[in-house]
């Protein structure tokens, strides 16, 4: 049976960049500016992209392009004692698909709940306690959360429906209705930060440049880790898009286009997220250094209390910003899966 290839440049691309895109775009990347030169921080992150970034992506579309395998049979066929760095690749994505995919849950879960913005005041007490239903012990179990169970069940259920149809009727086709869609949802967000007091004061704090910072290693160490994170180098998941690629594809271009796109996307939510952040900060008297979080504690503590003292469309920005979280995830976790096909 001969092996699939994409029907189009296009929606390798479209799929390349929403395997790449994820909740880290969305949660991590404009805190990790913030919390490390602001503006400044783009000097490294640049860097790091055109002088790892981008040439390691077109190593992996490389050998995927050439070598046609997910990654431990494309290693192999580069080199047979090289097949074992391929299963540690697989490996890493099987342990990353089981948490992220709970984290889906809990975005859709959290959709479900926008329309009413149920989560009241106590966001904290909501999430951590109403939702998750943590405990203070690993001895006490608590309650159950059907609801996250119900939602993980739903997402491995779409994902596994993408992964079915196979390359051109499952990824290819969903990429073209999930990427777009996601797109939208982001330029809905940041127009709609961007009109709310306070939202340029988050912006600076957001981009003003601390260009003291450059001299510490440390900064250029979280720019090359951002990069190797959002664009999912040595994961094996390039290689394995890449090798459904027809003969004689422009590798290099591709490469830069993926590249280029991802952090757009993560620049591009970095206003939306700070906009509204530092309307948060207008508003209830802090500094937005003060109402800053990364990871889930700024997706489902600070930003559905942020959410519900928006002067108005409070339900419909809710509902945009985890319909953006469910669509990036999804699109990341079904995408993922080909790296389990050799």
């Amino acid at each position: 049976m001969p092996r699939e290839i994409w029907s189009s440049r296009t929606g390798f691309i479209l799929a390349a960049v929403g395997s790449a895109v994820g909740l880290g775009n969305i949660w991590r990347f404009s805190y990790v500016t913030y919390e490390n030169g602001g503006g400044a921080f783009l000097v490294p992150y640049f860097v790091a992209l055109f002088t790892a970034g981008i040439p390691l992506m077109i190593l992996e579309f490389g050998l995927g392009g050439k070598f046609k395998g997910a990654a431990p049979l494309a290693l192999k066929r580069a080199k047979k004692n090289f097949e074992w760095i391929g299963w540690w690749a697989v490996l890493s994505v099987f342990i990353i698909s089981t948490y992220y995919s709970v984290i889906i849950s809990w975005s859709l879960v959290y959709l479900g709940k926008a329309f009413t913005l149920e989560w009241g005041v106590d966001t904290n007490a909501y999430f951590f306690g109403t939702v998750l239903q943590l405990t203070d012990s690993a001895f006490d179990l608590g309650g159950f959360p059907v609801a996250i169970l119900a939602s993980l069940i739903a997402v491995w259920g779409i994902t596994w429906l993408i992964e079915v149809k196979g390359v051109q009727d499952g990824i290819e086709k969903a990429n073209k209705i999930f990427m777009p869609l996601l797109l939208v949802l982001a330029i809905l967000l940041v127009v709609r930060a961007l009109t709310l007091d306070g939202a340029l004061t988050g912006i600076d704090w957001y981009l003003k440049p601390d260009f003291e910072k450059l001299f510490d290693h440390n900064i250029w160490l979280a720019a090359y880790g951002q990069i190797f994170f959002t664009l999912c180098l040595g994961a094996g998941v390039m290689i394995a898009y890449s090798s459904y690629l027809p003969e004689e594809s422009d590798i290099v271009n591709n490469a830069f286009i993926v590249s280029l796109a991802n952090v757009a996307f993560s620049f591009l939510m970095g206003f939306a997220v700070f906009g509204t952040l530092g309307y948060m900060a207008a508003t209830t008297g802090q500094g937005v250094e003060d109402v800053a979080n990364s990871g889930i504690g700024l997706a489902f503590v600070v930003f559905p209390k942020a959410l519900s003292l928006l002067p108005g469309l409070n339900a419909f920005t809710a509902v945009a910003f985890f319909a953006c979280l469910v669509v990036a995830g999804l699109v990341h976790l079904g995408l993922n899966k080909p790296n389990f096909r050799l």
